[in-house]
């Protein structure tokens, strides 16, 4: 066998994504010279890897074996090349987070100096719902995950970043024949939520509840920006973080709508379980983060103090 490790990498990636094209897509391939890769890859073998099942791809168990080992060889060479940077005096390693989907309009300010000052730091981040950045803390999956919400369920460390603040937010070509009376605002209007598992839904709902407001017409979405662009079209208005609507606002394409309760302000956390040991690249991290938290927030965020 001569197989290469740009062919266990393919083969690898191919197999967490189920899909040539979306492997294609992540590795910046085309999509014939991953099929050549896998195919030159398969050759070497007299079981069959993979199989195309009403144009599906799935992976065998032979090849799941296989792709289980090639997971392990990528990880020693990347452990490899990780001493080789720390032998020449550089942070090196991985850093892997898990963050809330609202949360991509916030950590990215956060990670873009720190990564730019090592260069040796490999950075991996999974944008998802509330529930399954919990699960992938819980399962230790991730270094560090942000949540506006602390787990109840986990012992874990934090260290605030900043606030987070939840408005009514509805298109700007709405008029509303009376402003004042809020309560018909949410019986006669679309009310558009998250999908369930969201901190935002969940704020959402209590808000509702609490004020004992009815919802007639209700919308489900699956992500922020699939609920701000149902907002801006006229389908209905929605609580959402200001974070994610800057320049929605500032174009006029969104209103604010003053609702009695509302902004809605809780803490973006970045959390850690308690007992987890924190690799040298995460213990740095938290380090850069005590020294310069305050002066992302001014220099990157400042707007929001006008709302």
């Amino acid at each position: 066998m001569n197989y290469t490790l740009h062919q266990l990498q393919i083969f690898l990636k191919i197999c967490q994504l189920k899909s040539i094209t979306k492997a294609s897509e992540e590795l910046h391939l085309t999509q014939p010279a991953v099929s050549i890769q896998l195919k030159n890859f398969q050759d070497q073998f007299p079981i069959p890897l993979t199989e195309v099942v009403g144009r599906k791809l799935y992976v065998t168990e032979f090849g799941k074996e296989i792709a289980q080992a090639a997971e392990k060889i990528v990880e020693e060479v990347n452990a490899i090349n990780y001493k080789t940077l720390n032998y020449q005096g550089e942070l090196s390693g991985r850093l892997k987070l898990s963050i809330v989907s609202t949360g991509k309009y916030v950590m990215p300010y956060f990670l873009s100096e720190f990564i730019r000052l090592n260069p040796g730091v490999e950075l991996i981040i999974d944008v998802t719902n509330k529930s399954r950045v919990i699960e992938s803390l819980e399962l230790n999956e991730v270094d560090f995950a942000l949540v506006s919400v602390l787990p109840k369920k986990l012992k874990v460390k934090n260290i605030e970043l900043m606030q987070n603040s939840l408005y009514f937010i509805g298109s700007s070509q709405l008029n509303f024949k009376n402003p004042d009376d809020k309560k018909n605002i949410f019986e006669n209007t679309s009310i558009i939520y998250r999908e369930q598992g969201s901190a935002t839904r969940t704020a959402m709902e209590k808000f509702i509840t609490t004020n004992k407001f009815s919802v007639q017409k209700k919308i489900e979405l699956m992500s922020n920006e699939a609920v701000k662009q149902a907002v801006l079209s006229g389908l209905g208005c929605s609580i959402m973080p200001l974070i994610g609507i800057k320049n929605d606002l500032k174009n006029n394409d969104l209103q604010i709508i003053p609702v009695k309760g509302l902004p809605i302000s809780t803490t973006w956390n970045l959390i850690w379980l308690e007992s987890k040991k924190l690799s040298p690249v995460a213990n740095a991290y938290l380090d850069f983060l005590k020294f310069k938290k305050e002066e992302i927030i001014n220099k990157d965020f400042s707007w929001i103090a006008k709302y």
